[in-house]
C-alpha cells in the first residue's frame, strides 16, 4: 500500500509569518491539530500543532497574535513521499516518535499528511489467512514505538 492511498490530500497549511492566533483559527476551522508551515513555492519547512500553540501561550507571555509560527517551529521536519510504501512511513515516524509526516514530492513541496489517525482507519485484521497490508499490529506497534517514554540521559541523572 502506497502512502498517496491513504494520506490526507491538500492539508490546510500556515506560513513562517502567520501568527499563532491563525494557525490556531485554521486548526479549530479545519478540526485538526497540525499544520505544516511552508515557504514561498510551497515547500515544507516545518510542522505547528496544537500543543507547540499552547506551549507557547503560557511560556511567551504575549498573545498569540503577536508570537509569529516561526518564533515556535524547530524546523526539524520528518517527510516520506507519495509513492513510498505505507511501512516505510511508519518506520519513520516509530525512529522519530511522531504521529504525523508531511507527504513531499522529490523537490520538497508539500503534497499531503499521513496522520496515525490515516493508519488507524485502513489497519484491516487478518482474513482466511491472508495479511492484510496493513494491519493492527502495525498500528499498534508504531503507536508503541512514538508513546514510548525517554530515557532521561546520563548527564542528567541524579548521582551521575
Amino acid at each position: 500500500m502506497k502512502v498517496k492511498e491513504i494520506m490526507t490530500a491538500n492539508p490546510k497549511v500556515c506560513t513562517l509569518t502567520n501568527s499563532l492566533a491563525d494557525a490556531a483559527g485554521l486548526m479549530w476551522e479545519n478540526d485538526c491539530g497540525i499544520l505544516p508551515v511552508v515557504a514561498e513555492g510551497g515547500k515544507v519547512v516545518g510542522l505547528v500543532t496544537d500543543r507547540d500553540i499552547c506551549m507557547a501561550a503560557s511560556l511567551k507571555g504575549r498573545q498569540l497574535t503577536n508570537i509569529a509560527v516561526e518564533d515556535t517551529i524547530s524546523g526539524k521536519v520528518f517527510s516520506c513521499k507519495p509513492d513510498d510504501d505505507v511501512h516505510t512511513a511508519l518506520k519513520t515516524m516509530q525512529e522519530n516518535r511522531v504521529r504525523r509526516l508531511p507527504i513531499v514530492a522529490a523537490d520538497g513541496t508539500l503534497k499531503g499528511l499521513l496522520s496515525m489517525n490515516d493508519v488507524v482507519l485502513k489497519a484491516e485484521e487478518a482474513k482466511e489467512k491472508k495479511a492484510p497490508e496493513l494491519s493492527y499490529g502495525d498500528v499498534v506497534n508504531t503507536f508503541k514505538s512514538i508513546c514510548q517514554h525517554r530515557l532521561p540521559s546520563a548527564q542528567g541523572a541524579i548521582g551521575g
